[in-house]
């Protein structure tokens, strides 16, 4: 027999769970086919015992239907008040969430579990009220109909012929802590729907005629039974993990059906599927390997056909590892709490029988309240122990001769030691070679070496010598003790060997998974995640492969990998765009479409398929065998899920970068206010003069004046129009640099030129020596750091002295610098206040929103340059920003002459 010691760590686990459990909110759900079954009164009942028991008990929203018995349960309840909404001219009434999370009952009840909220509300469906709710602690009651189950609206619409728009995911379901079913009998449900009690008297008959057919109530009431059934299924089993009981509960009608012999396995399959269709019982296929040593050859291509026509049959399937066919069928038939064992008649001769066992009489010694059932089935025994046996990499004969010769070692070894040595101590010498034989060669060679070890004992070194004849009768138990122990310790070998094996297999399918989810989980990258996860596939399966992804109109087209197995094929696509649009394997080796070269597999995400993987196998039947395509599938899930975190990943990035860009969009709109508003007023009111000018009192120099000042002034709101979209773009990292050769000195004085209406006459000191070299930058932009700079100066350091600006000559470009002498930085407030939204210790002139510095740092790191922030020695504050020469400074010519109130301008050499 295995191991059966429970795992230390599934122990752990499960307890881990039963005290989330334990602590979470309930959620209790009353289940019916249909409406009027009488779910939301049978809710309310519950409710008043709850509330008689001294729970506190709130009506969140109940729906009476006009129903006189549900309005009079509501009476001694408290009722939060709905919310109302306003949607195209129609005032609508919903459940308050936070009123409900405000409130914090004990109980809440809300009906109509599928129910879509009105436009406005926090969640869009109700279900998600109910998770949140269950978040913050609050047990809940609610109530669903079968067909808003998600996984059965299209089974409900061919019965009823009626969609279904108001839906809830079975994950929904699982959550639930309870589910209670409320049924009623159609004809019940018929007579209370013609008395008025399910709806208003002048739908009735048009809902009989449709919806609440007899046959169509019915077949609802088994959907309904089913569900419930399925659910309570699944309980039992997780009370029978969670209290440790091993012992099957025969409640259900599980088959469990033992397939050997592939070739006789489909005589098999359809009598097993008689009688299952006989006990209206689900049923699962079975097939025990020996460890590390599945099928191959036509065993392999047999069983994988028989598998498959399992499926066609409605079978589960499964392939089992395991020493002992009779162990394995046993543990798995006990683990999914399967009533019966079916398995093929023995055909083998009694005689083997009696060597080798028989797998009948071992499952019904051991199978203890499960039954057993015995099918005839031609070769199936027989067969069954051909498979289980090792298959053989070189001619037979070879281990057993190697055996022989173990023994005639042995007997030399022996023949040398025995004047010396006793002849209890020869045995030693022949059981350390049959040990050695068990552990290197297998069973059947070891049994030989044990029978010649034991012959050549008793011929060699047992009294009369060089015959078989004993003298002692004490030697004959010598002969047997010894003959039983190497037996044992072969057998023992041998059965380590196989689980050696097979520990090897896991341990290559385990580190195939590792390697391929340690080099996925590091990218995000999609094309990066496809060159990794296809080149592991190819090398783990030997196969070309290929991945195929969605456009925007759902077309597949290959992404990457070996394009030239869809190149020109038309069919190839067809079949993996089957594959993906259907969410099932398609192609070479499957039911469907099995005449293309490829097999398709889709690649399912947790809310769609993602692509598909196709794969070009040299052997299709190696590839789909159970454990190869097993772990094929497991490849494809980790690929999609490194294809969707790389899509969530992507997603989240935009979102963030929309987001910051329309969070600094608005705080610049706010710092630029002012820069916007002072050409628009020069613009207003010279447009205005001109306007109201009407008896010729300005002169024509005037009117070329005020229009001068138009111009001016839109050429400036366009230039900052256009800056102030450069700056929604810097966290974007899209913010356009122009640049073009431009005098520091220019540049200063435009910004103090800009700043003096806001200085309210304190002093700027301006240190620009004329010798500055021309410097490429964008002028508009590097104009508005220093702007920016003396205006926070301005606000931070209102009078404390002058404020100075700098600009000196750099080894590689140039420095400016803005100081004052305010109350300097806070500690460590050196790179805080490049932050965005950071403001320092308010004075009576501070305002904004923190963010022209950050734009300060932005601008000038666009120029490829830095900013620095650092306190003065005597107290104050100064800003230092480092530009780039950005090459070497065009030649400037002579000043040729000076035009009273106008200098010259710096041309470009472009």
């Amino acid at each position: 027999m295995s191991d059966r010691r429970p795992d230390p760590d599934e122990l752990l686990a499960r307890i881990r769970t039963e005290e989330e459990r334990a602590r979470r909110a309930k959620f209790k759900i009353f289940f019916g086919a249909s409406a009027g079954v009488g779910k939301t009164y049978a809710m309310l009942v519950e409710a008043h015992e709850r509330r008689r028991a001294g729970v506190d008990v709130v009506v969140g929203l109940v729906e009476t239907h006009g129903r006189h018995e549900t309005r009079a349960l509501l009476d001694k309840l408290e009722i939060l008040p709905r919310r109302t909404f306003e949607y195209r001219g129609t005032r609508l009434e919903e459940f308050d969430l936070d009123a409900a999370l405000a409130r914090r009952p004990g109980l809440l009840l809300l009906d109509e579990l599928a129910h879509t909220n009105a436009p406005g509300s926090r969640h869009r469906k109700r279900w998600q009220d109910i998770e949140e709710l269950l978040g913050s602690g609050i047990d809940v009651y609610s109530t669903l109909n079968v067909q808003h189950v998600e996984s059965l609206i299209d089974m409900v619409a061919q019965i009823t012929g009626v969609p279904q728009r108001e839906t809830v995911p079975d994950s929904v379901l699982d959550r639930a802590d309870e589910i209670e079913l409320v049924d009623l009998p159609p004809d019940d449900l018929l007579q209370r729907l013609r008395e008025g009690k399910v709806y208003v008297s002048d739908q009735v008959g048009r809902a009989i005629e449709n919806f609440f057919q007899k046959g169509n109530l019915i077949a609802l009431r088994e959907l309904a039974l089913r569900q419930v059934a399925a659910r309570v299924d699944a309980q039992m089993e997780h009370y029978r993990r969670t209290k440790g009981i091993a012992t099957g509960w025969p409640v259900g009608g599980r088959f469990v059906v033992g397939i050997g012999d592939p070739g006789a396995g489909p005589q098999l399959i359809r009598a097993a599927r008689r009688l299952a269709a006989g006990f209206k019982a689900d049923w699962v296929a079975v097939h025990v390997e020996p460890p590390g040593k599945p099928a191959s050859g036509p065993d392999r291509d047999h069983l994988v056909d028989v598998m498959a026509f399992a499926v066609e049959m409605g079978a589960e399937t499964a392939i089992l590892s395991g020493p002992r066919v009779s162990d394995e069928l046993i543990a798995y038939a006990r683990s999914r709490n399967a009533s019966r064992i079916i398995v093929g008649k023995p055909s083998r001769p009694r005689w083997r029988e009696m060597l080798s066992g028989s797998l009948v009489n071992s499952l019904v010694r051991e199978s203890g309240d499960i039954d057993v059932l015995v099918i005839s089935a031609e070769r199936e025994d027989a067969d069954l122990e051909r498979t289980t046996q090792a298959p053989q990499s070189g001619p037979f004969w070879r281990d057993y001769l190697r055996s022989v010769l173990a023994v005639v070692v042995c007997t030399a070894v022996a023949a040398l030691g025995h004047p010396h040595f006793e002849r209890a101590n020869l045995v030693m010498v022949y059981l350390i070679g049959v040990m050695w034989v068990a552990a290197s060669l297998g069973r059947g060679p070891a049994v030989l070496a044990s029978f010649l070890s034991v012959a050549s004992f008793d011929f060699f070194f047992v009294p009369p010598y060089l015959t078989f004849a004993v003298s002692d009768a004490q030697y004959l138990i010598t002969f047997a003790v010894m003959l039983v122990a190497a037996i044992l310790i072969a057998t023992l070998a041998a059965r380590l060997r196989a689980q050696v094996q097979a520990a090897r297999v896991d341990e290559h399918r385990s580190l195939a998974l590792s390697k391929l989810s340690g080099e996925l989980v590091a990218l995000q990258d999609r094309a990066q995640i496809l060159s990794s996860a296809l080149r592991h596939v190819e090398d783990v399966f030997e196969s070309r492969a290929a991945a195929l992804l969605p456009d925007s109109a759902g077309k597949l087209y290959v992404a990457a990998g070996s394009r030239d197995l869809m190149a020109g094929d038309s069919h190839e696509i067809g079949v993996a765009q089957w594959a993906f649009d259907a969410g099932q394997p398609a192609g070479a080796g499957t039911a469907t479409l099995p005449g293309s070269r490829c097999l398709h597999l889709p690649l399912k995400g947790s809310r769609s398929e993602l692509g598909v993987l196709a794969i070009g196998p040299a052997d299709i039947r190696r590839l789909v065998a159970p454990d190869a395509f097993r772990l094929l599938r497991a490849f494809a899930n980790h690929i999609a899920l490194a294809l969707e975190r790389g899509q969530l990943a992507e997603q989240a990035e935009r979102s963030r970068l929309q987001s910051e860009t329309e969070r600094l969009r608005s705080a610049l709109l706010s710092s630029v206010s002012h820069d916007l508003r002072t050409p628009l007023a020069a613009i207003t009111g010279a447009a205005s003069v001109l306007l109201e000018e009407g008896d010729g009192t300005l002169t024509a120099e005037g009117r070329h004046e005020m229009l001068t000042t138009v111009a001016d002034e839109a050429g400036r709101l366009n230039r900052l129009v256009a800056n102030l979209l450069h700056m929604t773009r810097l966290e974007a990292g899209a913010l356009d640099v122009k640049r073009s050769w431009h005098s520091m000195e220019e540049i200063v004085g435009a910004a103090l030129h800009r700043i003096t209406p806001l200085a309210g006459g304190r002093a700027i000191r301006v240190d620009v020596p004329p010798d500055l070299p021309l410097i490429a930058i964008d002028d508009v932009l590097i104009e508005q750091v220093i702007f920016n700079l003396v205006e926070n100066a301005l606000k931070h350091a209102p009078s404390a002295g002058p404020i100075e600006v700098i600009a000196r000559r750099a080894a590689d470009g140039i420095d400016v610098a803005v100081a004052d002498r305010g109350p300097g930085l806070p500690p460590g407030g050196e790179e805080q206040v490049f932050e965005k939204f950071y403001r320092g210790e308010p004075t009576a002139l501070t305002g904004g929103v923190g963010l022209g510095l950050p734009i300060c740092r932005g601008i000038v790191e666009a120029h490829g340059g830095r900013i620095r922030a650092e306190n003065r020695p005597g107290g104050g504050a100064v800003f230092t920003f480092r530009l780039p020469q950005g090459g070497e400074s065009p030649t400037v010519e002579p000043e040729l002459e000076v035009v009273e109130g106008i200098h010259p301008t710096v041309a470009d050499d472009a």
